[in-house]
C-alpha cells in the first residue's frame, strides 16, 4: 500500500480537527482494504457513503432553496445534479489530496484505484459523514459549502459535461401528478476493488428500466437512461 499522509495533513487543510479521529480513519477505510487485511478494527467505510451522500444531498439542497428563491423544482434539481455529480465530487477530493489518505487493498491500488473517479466521490461523501459525525451538521455545512458556494459552479460556460438522465425522467414524469419514480438496487458482482452495481427504476411497482455501473450512482443514472430509451426520450 502506498506511504499514506497522515490524517493531520488533512485536518490542516480541511480546518478540521476532529475530536474522535476513529471516525475519520473509519471514513478512509475502503472496502478493498478491509476485504483483503479482514480488518476488525473499523469497519469499511460503505455505511458512511450512505450516510455523507445524504447529508451532501441536504446541505446542497438547503443552500440551493435559499439561494434562487425563484426558481422551480425542476430547474433546482439540475443545479444540484451538476454539484453533486462524480465529476465535481472527485474534482473536490482531488482539490485537497484525498487519495493520500485513502487505506485501500493492494488489488485495489494495483489498478488505479486511488485516482478512480468513483472511488474519490465516494470517499469524499465518507468524509462529510466524518465531519458530521463528529462535529454536527453546522461544521458539516461550512466543510461542504466551500466546494458547493463558488461564483464558478453557477456560471453556464464551466457547466460539468455530464446528461442527467434522472433528471430528465423525473421531469417527464411529474407531467402526470401523483405519479413517482424510484431507484433499487438489485446487486453487485465482481471484485471489491472493481464492483459492478445493479439498479432498477420503478415507476411505482413497475419495472421501467434497468443499469449497471461502477457505482451507485452511475447504475441509477444508466437504469434512468434505460428508462428514456424505451419512452422514445432518448
Amino acid at each position: 500500500m502506498k506511504n499514506l499522509k497522515p490524517f493531520s495533513q488533512l485536518e490542516k487543510t480541511i480546518g478540521y480537527k476532529f475530536r474522535d479521529r476513529s471516525i475519520l480513519e473509519n471514513a478512509m477505510n475502503h472496502p478493498s482494504f478491509a476485504n483483503e487485511t479482514r480488518a476488525r478494527y473499523y469497519e469499511n467505510n460503505e455505511r458512511m457513503e450512505f450516510l455523507g451522500d445524504a447529508v451532501l444531498e441536504f446541505i446542497t439542497s438547503d443552500y440551493l432553496y435559499k439561494k434562487f428563491r425563484r426558481d422551480n423544482e425542476g430547474d433546482l434539481s439540475k443545479i444540484r445534479a451538476s454539484l453533486v455529480c462524480e465529476k465535481s465530487l472527485s474534482a473536490f477530493a482531488a482539490e485537497i489530496d484525498l487519495n493520500s489518505y485513502i487505506f485501500l487493498g493492494r488489488g485495489e491500488e494495483e489498478n488505479g484505484g486511488r485516482n478512480r473517479m468513483s472511488i474519490l466521490e465516494n470517499t469524499f461523501e465518507c468524509l462529510i459523514a466524518a465531519i458530521f459525525l463528529d462535529g454536527g451538521i453546522e461544521e458539516a455545512r461550512r466543510f461542504v459549502l466551500k466546494f458547493i458556494d463558488r461564483p464558478e459552479n453557477f456560471d453556464p460556460s464551466h457547466a460539468p459535461a455530464h446528461e442527467d438522465y434522472k433528471t430528465r425522467l423525473q421531469e417527464i414524469v411529474q407531467q402526470n401528478p401523483g405519479d413517482h419514480v424510484h431507484y433499487s438496487h438489485t446487486g453487485v458482482e465482481g471484485p471489491a476493488h472493481n464492483p459492478v452495481f445493479s439498479c432498477v427504476v420503478m415507476l411505482e411497482s413497475n419495472v421501467i428500466g434497468s443499469g449497471r455501473g461502477h457505482s451507485k450512482k452511475e447504475a441509477e443514472q444508466n437504469a434512468a437512461k434505460d428508462a428514456l430509451k424505451l419512452m422514445g426520450e432518448v
